[in-house]
């Protein structure tokens, strides 16, 4: 005998996903955290910027985070000499935006590690826009001016948090599950970071990362432009433009 579909059959089988949807869901919880620097060259005050993020180590049970919802395309502002914000965090296939809001020229690149790209110079009141299209950590600098920085991070999971400046670290809607975790500081060498990488359990009993031990050993060092040179006359505004 064949079986064929009925609008019971269909109904029954959507009541059934949408309950498995909506136990999911219940079911998620707020992972927390708290960063710790530690040695020589540990900041005493501010712990802002630490990214953590845990990887499902069963990959079919999250979406992917190229499928969360966005309301906005995430951007990274020139303004007054500097990026904002200074660590940008996205799902991997993003684009992301970068508008000029500095009355003169800017040259934004990135070609050391992530993804790579050279925008150009391009003046005031203009836009450019580049697609994050692999996961990793892409390190933005501009060609002008060696005093503006950035970190853009494409990541494939959508459970992230970043630090604030007390080190407290929040991940919200982690369904339980093993995952592994993931760890990203500013002046901490890959070595450092990749002690700090270790499956972890998350469930409704049992969802907090605790201290996070985070050494700082490299310290921030000069920079090259895009050519590989030092940068001729730092800070220069050239060429001139006005604003539109």
């Amino acid at each position: 005998m064949i079986w064929r579909p009925t609008r019971g059959s269909f109904a029954g089988a959507f009541a059934v996903l949408l309950f498995g949807c909506l136990l999911t869901h219940a079911q998620s919880t707020n992972v927390t955290g708290r960063v710790q620097f530690v040695g020589d060259n540990a900041p005493k005050k501010n712990k802002s910027s630490v990214v953590v993020w845990l990887d499902s180590l069963d990959p079919a049970a999250v979406r992917p985070a190229s499928q969360v919802d966005s309301s906005a395309t995430p951007r990274l502002v020139q303004k007054d000499k500097r990026f904002d914000p200074h660590i940008l965090v996205v799902p991997v296939g993003s684009a992301v935006e970068f508008p000029n809001h500095d009355p003169f020229f800017h040259n934004v690149f990135s070609l050391f590690e992530g993804k790579r790209f050279d925008l150009g110079l391009y003046e005031a009141g203009t836009t450019r826009l580049v697609h994050f299209d692999r996961v990793g950590v892409s390190y933005i600098f501009c060609n002008i001016h060696p005093e503006m920085s950035a970190v853009v991070i494409a990541l494939k999971t959508p459970y992230f948090g970043v630090s604030d400046a007390l080190g407290r670290i929040s991940i919200g809607g982690v369904p339980p599950g093993r995952y592994e975790m993931q760890v990203w500081a500013e002046g901490a060498s890959p070595e450092t970071l990749k002690t700090l990488t270790h499956e972890v359990r998350i469930s409704e009993t049992d969802h907090t990362l605790g201290a996070i031990h985070v050494t700082q050993d490299t310290p921030l060092a000069p920079h090259k432009n895009k050519y590989g040179r030092d940068y001729d006359a730092p800070g220069t505004d050239y060429p001139p433009a006005e604003p539109r």
